[in-house]
């Protein structure tokens, strides 16, 4: 009775903050699947310890210095999750084939029904969709664990540099120190803040009907007019990445040539930007998952394009296997 009782009490205290958690290990990671398993050993580890707490510290601290050394363990054991882009240069060659690195661990998107802001809390939603795009995290990610949690704990869920000390067992210089040299390699790999249109933005909207009926009509000349110049594509896990319209449309023709039809294109959200699920149609007429497409769209049209081929993403975003 007395276990029943604690074990109801620490799911009504703790669970309140699991989405949160699981964001914070999203941000660490890099990876949707690992936050998610990290999320689930740090509430098994918190009801293991829940009878052994004293309440010095709040229930969230307690709860974020769990799930921030189980990120840390995890991240020495798998090392960053990069981007193509990350890797080395872009390629000039989009008609030669390309070939997977599956045994990188690469980084992956995340649906904003996970890592959101709460949409009753308006003054917080700019900010979270700031630090959840796909670029920052992938920019974290770059960084040494230690900073990357203290950039994480003080620019992006704004603790005081004390909390952030005591809960990585450190000083309050030492968590400053770090803070500094986090924000200057930060600054390196991060995105431009200004440069992306809003998602309630009219001509977002019909610019992302535009690109994809582009898609599904196989309007190489429509892609063109949508993508910018000096457009950027990638395509986890394939570590080739391409710069510039007329590249990345040669590569859709030399490497997929799709024809009117053979494509379907499926609106989602993902990382607090416009993506879409790719469906390829086989040859047995069927529309089946091919790729997770995450779009950076600024006013001058379409800037960053990450097509994501791990197609057990899907049912995470709410997108059926084929159509």
């Amino acid at each position: 009775m007395a276990n029943s009782t604690l074990e109801r009490d620490f799911q009504e205290l703790a669970d309140p903050y699991r989405r949160e958690l699981l964001a914070h290990c999203y941000r660490m990671l890099g990876s949707i699947h690992d936050a998610e398993d990290l999320v689930q050993e740090t509430y098994l580890r918190a009801w293991r310890s829940y009878g052994d707490f004293e309440g010095r510290s709040s229930l969230r601290t307690w709860l974020y210095r769990i799930a921030t050394n189980v990120c840390l363990t995890a991240i020495d054991q798998r090392g960053r999750r990069p981007m193509p882009s990350g890797l080395g240069a872009p390629s000039d060659e989009p008609e030669r084939p390309v070939v997977a690195s599956p045994e990188v661990p690469w980084l992956e998107p995340a649906p904003d029904a996970v890592t959101g802001a709460d949409a009753a809390d308006p003054a917080t939603i700019v900010a979270a969709r700031e630090s959840t795009r796909l670029a920052f995290v992938a920019a974290l990610q770059h960084l040494p664990a230690k900073q990357r949690v203290v950039l994480i704990l003080r620019d992006v869920l704004k603790w005081r540099a004390a909390e952030a000390a005591e809960l990585l067992d450190t000083s309050t210089a030492a968590v400053n120190s770090a803070l500094q040299r986090a924000r200057a390699q930060l600054a390196e790999h991060a995105p431009a803040r200004d440069a992306l249109a809003e998602p309630t933005d009219p001509a977002q909207r019909d610019l992302l009907e535009r690109y994809a009926k582009a898609f599904e009509n196989a309007d190489i000349t429509g892609l063109i007019e949508l993508f910018k110049e000096d457009v950027v594509w990638e395509m986890p896990p394939f570590p080739e990445w391409f710069v510039g319209a007329d590249t990345v449309v040669r590569l859709i023709l030399a490497q997929c040539g799709p024809a009117p039809g053979d494509i379907r294109m499926v609106p989602a959200s993902a990382n607090a930007q416009p993506a879409f699920g790719l469906y390829m149609r086989d040859e047995e007429g069927v529309h089946r998952g091919y790729q997770l497409q995450v779009l950076d769209v600024t006013e001058g049209g379409v800037a960053h394009v990450s097509a994501f081929f791990d197609t057990s993403l899907f049912p995470l975003f709410g997108l059926a296997e084929r159509l």
